[in-house]
């Protein structure tokens, strides 16, 4: 299928940038049932203090519970009877609402943003039901199968801490942490706001510039430099009795401004994470030995601004371990020496060109596509390009795009089950 077949894809966009810094994108869909809306709130979990890991994700999960002149119900009170929802976390807040009543969300988004107040007996009946919901996590395999590899491909750096923070990091943290995280990060100059709906721009213009007048700036987010460890094999286990092995095989990622990212894409869609019985890796693991039945490898989907990871995953039977993390190498390998044949490069791009419009149905997909491509720099026209670049790849650029970023040589792997690091290193020396 060609892009030009497919149809055009149009998130029409108009921006402002109102006083105090806040950048508004506003998406008009006319006829549309729902209006959604994202503030996105520059810093999240990055800002967290060490020994304080979740304090963002906190901040924004609990600034709902009540403001300086609303309780919790109140505001339930008022989104509900207009269909209306706002959820918060380590980025901000999201809001839902049928179309006509857009006003009154935006109206809560602002009271919120601006005057949560977390008050003391609601922040400690979340938080109490946070906790308890995290000592589980912290006895699941996989969770932890996927937390240890994530400390193993960055380290020290805040990529590799859990955002919703541990156990006891969460229990040290008190309202009055949460206000002063509140207070510090979360102002106009760090915000944008991204909202799709049947709207006029110039009326949500106006409703935002009124909301927000005296909403006071909190000056630049502090950047320290951040180094990661070099590349190499690590290894870590979490040793539970368990019928399955959690294994994740990876290493350090791209951008997503890498010139090489829908190439990428291309590439993951015939090597772990197409549709159906399409990628290499499902079809051997999965299909044809049988290992699992959840398989799957990518390196697109966490680029970010900062690098995200290559990460295969396989949830298997203990006796299986090595033989799953030498087809996982053994797929990285073969396609960087050998190009992708024909079929399965028309199956990657079809796909990817005819389901491209599909993701972009929802009012919050296009809300939170307006803030990523601020956020990115797209250019105006992206929407149309992305689509004839994922038509255009060849095979030959596969392969050159897979031994530049494909290193299965020096690959992370963190396992959580009956397994040991012993055990893993004897895997993947096969």
């Amino acid at each position: 299928m060609s892009a030009s077949s497919a149809g055009v894809l149009e998130v029409p966009c108009e921006r402002f940038e109102l006083p105090g810094g806040l950048i508004l994108l506003v998406s008009p869909r006319p006829g549309a049932p729902i209006t959604a809306a994202r503030l996105h709130l520059r810093g999240g979990s990055s800002v967290d203090p060490a020994g304080q890991e979740g304090r963002a994700f906190l901040a924004g999960r609990l600034a709902d519970q009540g403001t300086a002149t609303s309780t919790e119900a109140d505001l339930s009170a008022r989104l509900e009877p207009c269909g209306g929802s706002l959820t918060g976390d380590q980025s901000g807040l999201s809001g839902s609402v049928a179309g006509p009543h857009w006003k009154v969300m935006l109206e809560t988004l602002f009271e919120v943003a601006r005057g949560a107040a977390f008050p003391e007996a609601e922040v400690e009946v979340q938080r109490r039901r946070m906790l308890a919901r995290m000592a589980v996590e912290e006895e699941n395999p996989r969770s932890q199968a996927s937390l240890r590899f994530k400390r193993l491909v960055y380290g020290r750096h805040w990529l590799g801490r859990p955002a919703h923070g541990t156990v006891s990091s969460v229990a040290s943290l008190t309202p009055e942490d949460l206000r002063a995280h509140h207070a510090a990060h979360w102002g106009p100059d760090r915000a944008v706001l991204g909202i799709c709906g049947d709207l006029d721009p110039q009326a949500v213009r106006r409703l935002v510039a009124r909301l927000t007048k005296g909403w006071s700036p909190v000056g630049p987010i502090e950047r320290k430099r951040a180094t990661l460890p070099s590349p190499g094999v690590r290894l870590d286990a979490f040793s539970r009795s368990r019928d399955q092995v959690h294994v994740y095989l990876g290493h350090l990622g791209v951008r997503r401004a890498d010139p090489d990212w829908p190439t990428l894409v291309v590439m993951d869609h015939v090597l772990g994470s197409g549709p159906g019985f399409t990628a290499r890796i499902t079809k051997r693991l999965r299909d044809e030995l049988g290992l699992a039945y959840s398989v799957h490898a990518d390196i697109h989907g966490s680029a970010g601004r900062l690098p995200g990871t290559f990460r295969a995953y396989i949830g298997t039977s203990p006796e299986h371990l090595g033989t799953a993390i030498q087809g996982f190498l053994e797929e990285m390998h073969r396609i960087r020496d050998a190009r992708v044949t024909r079929k399965e490069l028309s199956l990657a791009r079809d796909y990817l060109v005819g389901s491209f419009p599909l993701g972009f149905e929802r009012a919050a997909r296009r809300a939170g596509y307006l803030i990523t491509a601020e956020l990115h720099g797209y250019a105006p026209d992206h929407l149309q390009t992305l689509p004839q670049r994922y038509a255009s790849v060849t095979a030959a650029e596969v392969q050159a795009a897979a031994q530049r970023h494909l290193h299965p040589d020096s690959c992370c792997v963190a396992a959580a089950g009956p397994v040991t690091k012993a055990a893993l290193k004897r895997a993947l020396e096969g």
